[in-house]
């Protein structure tokens, strides 16, 4: 399978494809994320794509609901993926030769604290983790490192000489898997991802959430956008968990005639962490 994802070889996207469609997958690497719903879309030759959409400390990705509220592509699944930060160099360099450290911004940040023990270092801001570690290699940057994941590392033959620098050890991702088409619903399935809006009555949004939890759902997230021709009126995202695929059902029979444009994005199985 050929994968769309959002920025280079070697990127965490590419770690989270491989956990959710397997090691063998090919990525279509994406500088952006509305590239990457344009070529699920519309290229024949990618059979889906894997997105970012909320991190454990950063928080959800707001664009990227957005993006797929309105694309038209279907929820499949879901993948959780740890995120490990790691300095890597050219074999036969030293933490004591580096003098420049190349990464996104938010891979520096990540890192901060190990960061700040070595203030001889200069911090270098790039447009990605992988294209960092990629440079390092192609290049042959001698006295710089690269802060990436383990993937980049080993695509492009770097030494990590200083594993886990990032600050927070609890740092996740959840990634979702889209497809142009839907897929049936498993037996097993376990969570759904919908959106709806509500009325601007007082009340109406509790209403909802009332029968949500009548039949038995765990609302595991909420998210609300701004309906952009209605001032002061919201549609809401919400990823809802269950025991039995007739619960969300049920619920959704409920929750229908207290809502508009109810649409169901996707009904899949809780993902696992990697």
């Amino acid at each position: 399978m050929k994968i769309a994802i959002q920025g280079f070889e070697g990127a965490f996207h590419q770690v989270a494809a491989q956990g959710y469609f397997g090691k063998q997958s090919a990525i279509e690497a994406c500088a952006t994320f509305s590239e990457l719903v344009r070529k699920v879309k519309q290229q024949p030759d990618v059979d889906a794509g894997i997105m970012a959409i909320e991190n454990s400390i950063a928080g959800s990705i707001l664009p990227n609901y957005s993006l797929i509220k309105n694309s038209g592509l279907h929820v499949i699944g879901e993948i959780y993926l740890q995120i490990n930060q790691h300095l890597m160099v050219l074999p036969g360099q030293q933490l004591e030769d580096i003098r420049e450290v190349h990464s996104h911004p938010m891979a520096l940040l990540q890192c901060i604290d190990f960061l700040e023990k070595h203030p001889h270092i200069k911090l270098v801001e790039t447009e990605d983790t992988a294209l960092s570690a990629k440079h390092v290699r192609q290049k042959k940057l001698k006295s710089v490192a690269a802060i990436a994941g383990k993937l980049a590392a080993e695509i492009f033959e770097l030494d990590i000489i200083a594993p886990n620098i990032q600050t927070n050890k609890n740092n996740y991702t959840r990634f979702l898997a889209l497809s142009r088409t839907p897929v049936a619903t498993a037996p097993d399935a376990n969570k759904a991802s919908v959106y709806f809006h509500t009325s601007h009555e007082r009340g109406s949004l509790a209403k909802v959430l009332t029968k949500i939890a009548d039949a038995g759902i765990n609302l595991s997230k909420l998210q609300s956008f701004p309906i952009p021709a209605k001032e002061w009126n919201y549609y809401f995202h919400a990823d809802m968990e269950f025991d039995n695929p007739a619960h969300f059902e049920k619920a959704l029979t409920k929750i229908e005639p207290l809502t508009e444009n109810l649409k169901v994005l996707g009904i899949y199985r809780k993902g696992k962490t990697h």
